[in-house]
């Protein structure tokens, strides 16, 4: 009988699979009957440990099921802190002028609403805005984003003291 590893560790469905596949192959190659293969594939599926696994093949010579390796616990992300916040120079030359014209936008549909007439003038900084932001994606939210990172860093490390 093959030595396995740590046979009181607990298995999971990559395990369970694993046993089934070449519980399979026995069936296939003649070496189990039907019965018994339905017995054993109702003890695989009960089975928790490597332990109960290994007992169900004692008997069958290779292949035996492979068991995955333990997974070592993984460290928790280290967050890192925002170098510095966005700066409006860092933004395309289009986007700050089309940022800058949103005010404008507004105080020119108030006074085309009064001198002309008609709320649709309203309309125009809200399709420009939806323009740019179609344009650009996500982008016209970095400041808010890199804002709320910050914030979210402060609280972490707020969390973590000891």
């Amino acid at each position: 009988m093959t030595e396995v590893p740590s046979p009181d560790l607990r298995i999971g469905d990559h395990d369970r699979e694993s046993a089934l596949k070449v519980l399979g192959e026995h069936l296939s190659a003649g070496r189990l009957d039907l019965d018994e293969y339905g017995d054993r594939s109702a003890k695989v599926t009960a089975a928790r440990t490597r332990r109960d696994l290994a007992g169900l093949f004692a008997d069958l010579p290779e292949p035996h099921p492979v068991f995955e390796t333990p997974v070592q616990p993984v460290a928790a992300p280290v967050v890192k802190k925002p170098d510095q916040p966005v700066q409006w120079s860092d933004r395309p030359l289009p986007q700050r002028v089309a940022a800058a014209a949103v005010p404008f936008l507004w105080v020119a549909a108030v006074v085309l609403f009064f001198a002309v007439g008609g709320w649709w003038w309203f309309a125009l900084p809200f399709v420009f805005t939806a323009a740019g932001s179609a344009f650009w994606g996500k982008d016209w939210e970095r400041d808010r984003q890199a804002a709320y990172d910050r914030r979210s860093y402060r609280r972490d490390r707020w969390d973590r003291r000891p």
